[in-house]
């Protein structure tokens, strides 16, 4: 490719190349048609010369004036032919192919090879009509040469050449060529401007860049996807994907050599979601599901173009020791906070305590430390008898003492019992569901009570699922906000960053297999309930539990 060529604009290319073909194929196409519209008139011409000289060869007077040599009989019958039927002459000869008749008289008596090299052999000899071309006396002529025939001993007696002038064909070519010129002049205008609207329009779809650019973009964009550390897959809107890097390949325990592109996303992962977000166009992000056999962390993105959804990517990594480290670092800050408001509570009675014994209140200090600790002793054996796990027991105990910094109560039912809990439950999820209900549900009692309102907790492990109920003296959830109240950023409440909690649970809900509801309570307050599967939603055996 010539280094010019290669600096002009794209859009400068597209009109030169289409051009240039359109150009091509319109002379192509103009020259055959020229070419085709030549033969058939020079074909029509001599067919039609041919046939008035098989006609005039047939007539009785032309083959008695020549039986005759009536020169002049032939000389006023054939001048009348030509004019009749517009040919340029009508010559008839005898079996020597000497001139019988002739335009010019002076012409008359001489062979008529002089007008043309072949003497109509194939006429006087083999008796054949035929079509020839030649340059004569009269000019260039298309000329039907016939024998004439005796009827009576059927012997050849002479020949007529009818000669049609090629010069009217030609400006008849000429007058069709000027049309056709004109309308190859006319599609080629019309090709350019096309090629250059083509080229406009597609210049526009690829935002204004050059090839050079977007090959440069392409090579960013790959090195920019592989270089991600999560998990990357993209699906265009039949479901096939289009787009995936290394680290999708290895995140989902894939074969290495395995080709993503062009592949079903049904075929490499049965159990996704994006199928649903390329239907509904609703973007997910950081959701907690299962691939593979895997937990992952998901975020999920339709693609538009205009208001249509094109296809869908998703990103993704696994639970990884970060995940878990942060998670831990959440727990240590909620113990955090509970020996914080322990430490708080009982600084404050301490210092109670001690005004009470140095005013000589002894009694009163002694009530006092033995409400404590009946309060405490009762809760942590309640916890040990009722919640064997530790995890558990611990989270209820730490919710137990912030309700009391908040000045509530967390009153947890001393039917309550739930020591059935499975092994494969994951704990940390249970507790940040529980917790997300605890806190909830303490943050509506402060609002709507105050310091001494009151929230219930009872807990069953009974049949096959575990039951969590939380009820509040908060203002209640109003029916039609019921079931909006656990998607993400609704909340009742309308400071800070809300709308989290209640998404959360329901989502650990959605995962493990359960449900959760609420319903309001009269005269105020809510009651939250918590249903979880001692068997998780993939394990088979649950439907047999069930049924």
């Amino acid at each position: 490719m010539p280094f010019a060529y290669r600096k002009l604009k794209l859009k400068t290319r597209m009109i030169l190349v289409l051009g240039l073909v359109s150009a091509l194929q319109t002379g192509l196409i103009g020259g055959f048609a020229g070419y085709y519209l030549s033969e058939s008139l020079y074909d029509e011409i001599g067919q039609r010369a041919l046939m008035v000289s098989k006609t005039v060869a047939a007539m009785p007077a032309v083959i008695e004036g020549v039986q005759e040599r009536d020169s002049r009989a032939l000389m006023t019958l054939s001048s009348r032919l030509a004019e009749t039927n517009q040919a340029l002459f009508i010559v008839i000869g005898d079996h020597k192919a000497i001139r019988l008749s002739h335009p010019d008289p002076a012409r008359i008596g001489h062979s008529m090879a002089d007008d043309d090299d072949d003497e109509g052999t194939l006429a006087l000899e083999q008796g054949q009509a035929y079509v020839g071309r030649a340059r004569g006396s009269l000019g260039e002529s298309m000329r039907g040469k016939s024998p004439i025939v005796d009827p009576a001993s059927g012997e050849i007696i002479g020949i007529v050449s009818v000669g049609y002038s090629l010069e009217q064909v030609f400006s008849v070519i000429r007058r069709y060529n000027l049309v056709l010129y004109t309308v190859m002049g006319l599609m080629l205008v019309g090709s350019v401007l096309a090629a250059i609207v083509i080229a406009g329009r597609f210049k526009r779809a690829i935002f204004g860049l050059e090839p050079e650019e977007i090959a440069g973009l392409f090579q960013e964009r790959d090195a920019t996807l592989q270089s991600v550390r999560e998990g990357i897959i993209a699906i265009n809107r039949d479901g096939i994907i289009t787009t995936f890097n290394r680290t999708a390949i290895k995140t989902l325990g894939l074969d290495p050599d395995i080709r993503l592109a062009g592949q079903p996303i049904g075929d490499i992962l049965p159990d996704n979601n994006l199928m649903t977000a390329l239907q509904t166009g609703e973007s997910a992000f950081d959701q907690e599901v299962w691939l593979k056999g895997r937990q992952m962390i998901v975020n999920r993105l339709p693609v538009r173009q205009g208001d249509e959804i094109i296809g869908v990517v998703a990103s993704f990594r696994l639970r990884d020791e970060l995940d878990q480290v942060s998670r831990q670092l959440t727990r240590i800050q909620q113990y955090a906070d509970t020996l914080r408001s322990q430490t708080h509570e009982y600084s404050n009675k301490l210092h109670t305590i001690a005004g009470l014994i140095q005013i000589g209140a002894n009694d009163e200090a002694l009530a006092l430390i033995g409400s404590e600790v009946s309060d405490h002793q009762a809760l942590i054996h309640l916890l040990l008898e009722a919640v064997p796990d530790p995890v558990l027991a611990g989270c209820l105990l730490g919710k137990y003492n912030r309700a009391r910094e908040m000045g509530l109560r967390l009153v947890i039912d001393p039917d309550s019992q739930m020591a059935d809990v499975p092994d494969s439950l994951p704990r940390d999820q249970l507790v940040s569901a529980l917790g997300n209900l605890i806190d909830n549900a303490l943050e509506a009692t402060r609002q709507h009570r105050g310091e001494g309102g009151i929230v219930h907790l009872s807990m069953t492990d009974l049949g096959h699922d575990l039951i969590f109920e939380v009820e509040d003296q908060g203002p209640g959830v109003p029916a039609d906000q019921q079931d909006r109240i656990f998607e993400r950023g609704v909340s009742g409440k309308g400071d800070g960053d809300r709308g989290i909690g209640l998404y959360l649970v329901r989502q650990f809900v959605d995962r493990w297999g359960g449900s959760v509801t609420v319903e309001s309570l009269q005269p105020s307050g809510s009651r939250f309930t918590l249903y979880l599967s001692k068997v998780p939603e993939s394990d088979p055996n649950r439907r047999m539990q069930r049924g």
